[in-house]
């Protein structure tokens, strides 16, 4: 089976750039991504993040789906913890009539920022159900109306579309790969946030070996990876640049990975709580196209992905586009 390709944009506000800047060129890359003919374009969540303008995947995707015609938009993902899944529903219902066949629905169980947005998010709301009880009836809103033994028998996620937005479980750990496989969901890991190798192969192990085929649905195996092609391993090399991972562990138990020690200082800060941090080189896979594809072909057969998402955090646009473009080659030479 032929790999498929996506891209997940997190429409970074590089120096020098407005916001507004930035979300113009994550619409040139959705329009580049359908023109390479890839399978699918992501965009991201973050909140209170002067470096990131994706603070609503909800409205961005629905702007992508006016501003492209054939490939697939959605979230990578919606932080479902911050919201009601009958609200979520509502949002990607719309979005799926207006766009029938072309949108997905990325959950993450991740805050999406710092602890201080966690809070203005979820003002005011009583105590969160768990991300499984909200995932169920996510999909129970997707799909029709609350039964019987639900709260509020009868109740509907309007409009109903003829074919629902496609749900996607998102994480980095094996409870997330988990709870993908109870629910019979397709499951993406990104390993550009948690470069572990070992815990990325336990999570698709788990999922795998896990996987709930009562629902009549086969598993789907989706990788995530930061991905940078150019001409020469030279430019690749510099393009990476010295990328850092830091995963941040609180007293309380809370993970977290972010981009640098400063980040972790302050989102412990935030909540109030001493912390650890482990630092780890950025997983890049860098170089020209051939070098590129030989690791990304390594790396499905590893995790038995069915699919590839790549992230590139190049400021250059120009770059940008020059990579997404170079792996396409990689893999259409491969075809031939």
């Amino acid at each position: 089976m032929a790999l498929k390709f996506g891209i997940l944009d997190q429409s970074i506000v590089f120096p020098g750039q407005t916001p507004a800047e930035a979300l113009g060129n994550t619409v040139k890359l959705a329009q580049l991504a359908e023109s390479l003919g890839f399978e699918r374009f992501w965009v991201s969540e973050h909140h209170d993040s002067p470096q990131m303008a994706g603070s609503s995947p909800e409205v961005l995707i629905s702007h992508l789906l006016a501003r492209t015609n054939t490939i697939r938009i959605g979230s990578g993902g919606v932080m479902i913890q911050h919201y009601s899944p009958y609200k979520v529903a509502e949002n990607f219902n719309l979005l799926a009539s207006l766009a029938p066949g072309r949108v997905d629905l990325g959950i993450g169980r991740a805050p999406g920022g710092l602890p201080r947005s966690t809070k203005a998010l979820q003002k005011g709301l009583a105590e969160s159900p768990s991300l499984a009880e909200k995932l169920d009836e996510l999909q129970l809103f997707l799909h029709g109306e609350a039964g019987e033994d639900h709260p509020l028998p009868g109740l509907q996620a309007n409009p109903l579309p003829v074919l629902p937005a496609d749900v996607y479980v998102l994480g980095t750990s094996v409870s997330s790969a988990e709870l993908a496989a109870e629910r019979g969901l397709p499951y993406a890991f990104a390993l550009f946030i948690n470069n572990d190798p070992d815990t990325a192969l336990q999570a698709f192990e788990t999922y795998r070996s896990k996987f709930n085929r009562e629902r009549g649905t086969e598993p789907k195996s989706i990788l995530g990876l930061s991905v940078i092609a150019a001409d020469t391993e030279e430019e690749a090399a510099a393009l990476a640049g010295a990328f850092k991972s830091v995963r941040v562990t609180l007293a309380s138990g809370k993970t977290v990975n972010v981009g640098s020690l400063e980040q972790a200082e302050e989102f412990a800060r935030q909540a109030g709580e001493t912390f650890t941090a482990e630092e780890r080189e950025a997983d890049i896979t860098r170089g020209t196209k051939e070098t590129v594809r030989k690791r990304l072909l390594e790396l499905a057969e590893r995790y038995g992905a069915e699919e590839l998402i790549f992230t590139t955090i190049v400021p250059d646009f120009d770059k940008r586009i020059r990579s997404f473009t170079l792996l396409k080659e990689a893999f259409e030479e491969l075809a031939v």
